[in-house]
């Protein structure tokens, strides 16, 4: 393909972008969940996240926190998950194991030797697997279900 030609139907725009380096790390995920309480369990009790509280939540977000339509979880390095109450939610497929969002994912490091109790953990509380744990040369992982049907996943590096 010519990336100079005109006579192209889709043009390339060949204009620099961010400098390398220039953005540091995801500072929120924002997820819609259809059940508060179900997903605030999930993210607080079974995944372990901090949930945010008081001072700590965003004051763009404190309207929504004081009428219980958001939810704020922190993990270990920072990063903030976002739950916003939309009790309407239903994903265009019932069925939670087909793709009905652009996004793939989102999964949590976490240490190899933890691996395993994780996985117990989810266990334990019938946490819907999609498949695994799974053995790769890159490591560890495990998929499954939020309450809303978004796909997660906890994987760790090769011992």
């Amino acid at each position: 393909m010519n990336l100079n030609s005109s006579s192209s139907t889709s043009s390339v725009d060949l204009t620099p972008g961010l400098t390398p380096g220039l953005l540091r790390r995801v500072h929120h995920l924002a997820l819609h969940v259809q059940d508060m309480q179900a997903s605030r369990h999930f993210y607080g009790t079974i995944l372990g996240l901090r949930e945010l509280q008081g001072t700590e939540v965003p004051e763009t977000l404190k309207a929504l926190f004081e009428a219980g339509e958001a939810a704020n979880f922190v993990t270990p390095d920072g990063t903030v998950i976002d739950l916003f109450w939309k009790p309407a939610l239903t994903p265009p497929d019932p069925d939670p194991q087909r793709e009905f969002t652009r996004a793939g994912h989102l999964a949590f490091d976490i240490d190899p030797h933890r691996f395993d109790d994780a996985v117990e953990v989810l266990r334990q509380h019938q946490v819907p697997i999609d498949h695994g744990p799974v053995s790769r040369p890159t490591g560890r992982g495990i998929y499954f279900y939020d309450p809303d049907g978004f796909l997660l996943e906890i994987r760790c590096d090769p011992l």
